[in-house]
């Protein structure tokens, strides 16, 4: 379909890739990937059309179409969103009026003019396009996919110039998604969407009829929507097949592989060349020697490329703060007449890490801002607790940056006692080395300099941390990082992420803002244990349904021991007696029954510990206790019996002498 062949392309003086093929294929499912500057952009602008190749050629199958969403810049007007979305049919729209126009014409024309035979056909054709396209269900279509990405209803009739450019990119990517084109390219399509829009749009493209290709730095996003990795790595491209899970287990083994080849390559050269040396002026071995040299020079040397650099750091680790750590009651925030949050209660606990979810609106980046004292409560309280320092990263943290200050200087006067050493190690670890600590941090892209104030929070101490979007401008591989230093630092954390692996990396609470129904209303926030995952299981029934089938199995009732005639004491100096053969009958007996009761109330416990692990709700956590203590209790007496009539039984038969 898409063919690059021998492709190579500059970025100034800088090579991004040469020599590279790649075949495209009509059902492609693929993820672009590499480090930042890498080329990923611009080689997806070259298949687009929008950019060229300095080398190489590439060829295109007559009449694809091809679709392409930058990461930002697309700015619409002069239509409500509708009206815009429509409009990629409107070649559609065009053969409807014709064929009302046919229609017409057939009524009038005489049946057995020439002119009545080409309107025929004429109008054959355009029923039969108009048939495989269901031009009837245009309007549910757009609808449908204007709702998936977000859209209420009353923006349906809006300007697209009254939008935001987060919201513009989402407009334009609807029309793409309705254009259903044959390779549609993607260049950072998660970048202003919410976690519910993310998820609309993958269940979306598991049903794309076409290829694509996708960049994103949204790992999971890649996990479930690709089947196909391209690498920009070592000025080349590399295919993975699998999805980024897969591509990371391939890499490593490759990388393995290339080292060991590289090592049996060294050990062979430097026998060659020992051989060399030593029999370089002995003309018995010359003509060994220059076999050897021949050898030595046709040999391909095998290089190790450099890792890419990839940010290292740990939280500075903070004294503790007490228990409760913040206490929500009754805390309602308005703007004017609009109500955003409305008699909102919880309480955060040392230790805990909270991921804040809702659509885009709900109100998330508020309640951080309330919670990290940017702002204050229109009605309610919310305390600190003993002993909380709070530090607070906003989604647009940068702004507040002097673009006049080089970057050295001014971390250092927000951490006047860190030697200017351990400063330029840290900025090292974000990607910022050698003269770029002197770049003044007006110069810097609004990523950079979003990175470089993750960076600058961390030379400050504080045990209580407030997060909006802190993974945003930052690539897969400085995200696990951050992951990772978040899960050592020993204070409490509550963030806004849109990204699905770093939230179920990190969360082990979830707190979902949620829109009222009633659009007068303020949102309210509705408390979940466990990681994302967890929370939508629990949103989409999971929790109800497991405990109707705990309901509905046989439930573990706490019954009383089996009755059973009271065992004569066993007293342990005196010789054992021969019981009756009807009563060891009788002891036999209830042995029996008792082993196969214990297995009953160890699956009953088992059964009665998984419920509990699912909140449902007080009462239900209540009763499950109850439950739990009694079985635990009932397992017990019947362990003990178990073993005082095994013991009785054996001595019986010692007796007995069988």
């Amino acid at each position: 379909m898409l063919q690059l062949s021998g492709a190579g392309k500059r970025f100034g003086p800088r090579l991004l890739f040469e020599n590279a093929d790649w075949l495209i294929t009509p059902n492609e499912k693929t993820a672009l990937v590499g480090a930042n500057g890498a080329g990923k952009s611009t080689l997806m602008k070259i298949l687009g059309g929008m950019d060229s190749l300095d080398y190489g050629s590439t060829q295109r199958m007559r009449g694809m179409s091809i679709g392409y969403l930058p990461q930002d810049g697309l700015t619409l007007s002069g239509r409500t969103v509708f009206e815009e979305c429509l409009s990629v049919f409107d070649e559609l729209r065009a053969m409807e009026r014709e064929f009302e126009a046919l229609s017409t014409a057939l009524s009038e024309l005489d049946p057995e003019s020439p002119e009545y035979a080409a309107v025929a056909d004429r109008f054959s054709h355009v029923e039969s396009r108009l048939r495989h396209h269901n031009v009837y269900a245009l309007d549910a279509e757009v609808g449908a996919v204007l709702t998936g990405l977000g859209f209420s209803k009353e923006d349906w009739t809006r300007r697209t110039e009254e939008f935001s450019g987060g919201w513009q990119m989402r407009i334009a990517l609807a029309k793409l998604l309705l254009e259903q084109p044959d390779l549609l390219l993607l260049d950072e399509p998660t970048n202003h969407l919410d976690l519910e829009t993310r998820n609309w749009l993958e269940n979306y493209l598991s049903t794309w009829p076409n290829g694509y290709i996708l960049i994103s730095h949204d790992r999971y996003f890649l996990d479930v929507t690709v089947n196909k990795i391209v690498e920009i790595w070592n000025k080349g491209l590399h295919f993975y097949h699998g999805n980024y899970e897969k591509y990371l287990q391939q890499k490593t083994e490759r990388r393995a592989q290339l080292e060991s080849a590289y090592r049996n390559q060294r050990e062979h050269i430097e026998h060659l060349e020992a051989f060399i040396s030593r029999f370089r002026y002995q003309a018995t071995k010359a003509k060994q020697v220059q076999s050897r040299i021949k050898e030595l020079e046709k040999i391909e040397r095998i290089e190790i490329p450099l890792e890419e650099p990839t940010p290292h750091f740990t939280f500075p680790q903070p004294p503790p703060s007490g228990r409760t750590v913040v206490e929500v009651s009754g805390l309602s925030m308005r703007y004017g007449k609009k109500r955003v949050l409305e008699d909102v209660n919880f309480t955060i606990d040392r230790g805990d890490r909270i991921a804040l979810v809702g659509v885009n609106g709900a109100g998330k980046s508020t309640l951080i801002r309330l919670l990290s004292g940017q702002e204050s409560p229109t009605h309610g309280t919310l305390k600190l607790g003993h002993n909380v320092l709070a530090e607070y990263f906003a989604q647009d943290q940068y702004k507040v940056l002097d673009p006049a200050a080089r970057m050295l200087d001014d971390i250092g006067r927000a951490a006047p006692k860190v030697p200017e050493k351990d400063l330029r190690s840290l900025l090292g670890c974000f990607l910022f080395s050698g003269e770029d600590v002197f770049k003044p941090l007006g110069v810097l892209s609004g990523g950079e300099r979003n990175r470089y104030a993750l960076a600058r929070i961390l030379v400050s101490p504080a045990n209580f941390l407030l997060l909006d979007e802190p993974t945003n401008h930052l690539d897969l591989r400085a995200k696990d990082v951050l992951l990772e230093a978040i899960g050592k630092f020993n204070g409490t954390v509550i963030f806004v992420s849109h990204d699905r692996y770093f939230i179920d990396g990190l969360a082990q609470k979830v707190f979902e803002v949620a829109k009222a129904e009633d659009p007068a209303r303020g949102s309210a926030v509705h408390v979940f244990p466990g990681n994302y995952e967890d929370y939508l299981w629990r949103k989409e029934g999971g929790a109800a349904a497991l405990a109707a089938q705990t309901a509905a199995a046989a439930p573990p009732v706490v019954e009383a021991p089996l009755p059973v005639a009271p065992a004569p004491a066993v007293q342990p100096a005196a010789p054992a007696k021969r019981l009756n053969p009807i009563r060891l009958r009788q002891m036999q007996d209830r042995l029996a029954l008792v082993e196969a009761e214990i297995p009953r109330v160890e699956t009953s416990l088992a059964r009665t510990e998984e419920a509990l692990g699912v909140y449902v709700s007080a009462e239900e956590t209540q009763r499950l206790s109850d439950e739990l203590s009694a079985l635990r209790q009932q397992q017990a007496l019947l362990t003990s019996e178990w073993e005082e009539l095994s013991m009785q039984i054996e001595e019986q038969t010692a007796v007995t002498g069988g």
